[in-house]
């Protein structure tokens, strides 16, 4: 294993240290950039622009929109789109739910579609956002108890003989993470949260907080060839499209980092895919630039990045026979006949061109004819900004286990793909012309 490859992936797994919800995700996106010289832009100020510049918006502090203009003329948009939520457990707004007088139990619900028995006996906390009211202010404010405080645990085989053998776990009465024995506190989780943002109880008057996974990243294998850790899915795309935006380098396309919330549960929200706020962004940028969007549009390109389902060791007959990835591969390029994916002939083509000039290699996903797959943000987001779009990810396994495993050059290779994806540049000759330009020109 290369030391730089590990030195990338250490740095991703820092990023995901950093991220345990997307309103975390989002902060430390934001925290990049604006050490990158990154101007905050809010939707509902007015907006000046100048050329070779980079911006920011965010969206319910969980999406972000980020942009760089071109020094010269803006000829098209080269957007890379991915998600910062990922599957875990949501309180509920009545949290706290005894168990026969003994136990203090959190009362969740899942949010998204996580592999349930893989939360079973780890070390878990609460992480999300709080909103304070203070003189008539509501202010909304991360928090991250920095500490082992939760945990759901197993019943004991003794008790339960059909655990090996399929059984199935009750979200409402299997999955309660266990918070204390006793409290004298009437509500131990405003006092934790209380103490944490410096505040009253009494100024806590709204959150959104998660059950999130605390078991630590690991690099290992014989040749530290794989990394373990919660929410790979998707920080690791969202992480990859951040550095190669900031490290890819147009002078006649404006770049466009979009990382949005919510695509576990559909993206249905006015912060997820299915929402205006890319298709209003790109507008308003273009507004400024005196420029028609729909013809910006036809000569521009989005990479939906989400990761991707890698050959399993132990169940080679999960995948389709010849449209399977590997860890450590390099990109995957993901389609799907009924167009759960956008990418198509041309999409593939394209990208592919791009990942050869970078020397990345590239990988086929589709699933088996016989099984249903998941769906990504790419086609929902294309229903309001139509354009050639592909999408990729990373192979992983263990997708939507509280802990996931990746391939450890992966990490690199995206990078790479996605900087000189952002250096690149769609000319569109005709409906179904098409050439690549590269930063020189």
């Amino acid at each position: 294993m290369k030391k730089q490859d590990l030195q990338e992936t250490k740095q991703l797994l820092h990023f995901i240290e950093k991220s345990p919800t997307a309103f975390h995700a989002v902060q430390t996106v934001v925290e990049e950039l604006e050490k990158q010289g990154f101007t905050r832009l809010e939707e509902g100020g007015e907006w000046s622009l100048s050329p070779g510049e980079g911006y920011f918006v965010t969206r319910n502090q969980s999406s972000v929109i980020a942009f760089r203009l071109p020094k010269e003329e803006a000829l098209g948009m080269m957007i890379a789109a991915s998600h910062t939520d990922s599957p875990m457990f949501k309180l509920k707004g009545s949290y706290l739910t005894p168990a026969f007088g003994e136990y203090l139990r959190l009362n969740t619900e899942v949010y998204g579609g996580t592999i349930l028995s893989s939360w079973l006996d780890r070390p878990l906390t609460l992480a999300g956002r709080v909103i304070l009211e203070k003189d008539g202010v509501f202010t909304a404010k991360t928090v991250y108890v920095d500490r082992d405080l939760l945990l759901i645990p197993n019943v004991a085989i003794h008790c339960n003989r059909t655990v090996n053998s399929g059984y199935a776990f009750n979200p409402a009465v299997d999955m309660l993470p266990l918070l204390a024995q006793e409290s004298s506190k009437a509500d131990p989780v405003k006092a934790l949260l209380a103490k944490e943002l410096d505040c009253r109880e009494e100024e806590i008057c709204g959150m959104d907080l998660y059950v999130v996974c605390r078991t630590p990243a690991s690099i290992w294998g014989a040749s530290k060839e794989f990394f373990s850790a919660p929410r790979i899915d998707n920080l690791m795309c969202a992480y990859g499209s951040l550095r190669g935006f900031l490290e890819g380098e147009n002078a006649h396309a404006v770049t466009v980092y979009y990382a949005a919330d919510n695509e576990e549960t559909g993206s249905s929200t006015k912060q997820g895919a299915g929402s205006v706020f890319l298709s209003d962004t790109l507008d308003r940028i273009a507004t400024m630039l005196g420029k028609d969007k729909r013809r910006l549009l036809a000569s521009s390109m989005m990479v939906s990045a989400d990761n991707g389902h890698a050959k399993h060791p132990n169940h080679p007959e999960l995948s389709d026979a010849q449209n399977f990835p590997k860890l450590n591969g390099g990109v995957v390029i993901k389609s799907n006949a009924a167009q759960k994916y956008t990418t198509d002939g041309v999409s593939a083509a394209l990208f592919g061109a791009i990942c050869r000039r970078a020397d990345v290699p590239v990988q086929f996903f589709a699933n088996r004819s016989d099984m249903p797959g998941g769906s990504t943000l790419g086609s929902i987001s294309n229903t309001l900004v139509p354009l050639i779009t592909v999408d990729i990810g990373m192979a992983q396994l263990a997708m939507h286990s509280s802990y996931e495993t990746a391939g450890s050059m992966d990490v690199s290779y995206l990078i790479r793909a996605m900087k000189a994806f952002y250096a690149s540049r769609l000319e569109a000759k005709t409906d179904g012309t098409y050439a690549l330009c590269g930063k020189e020109q």
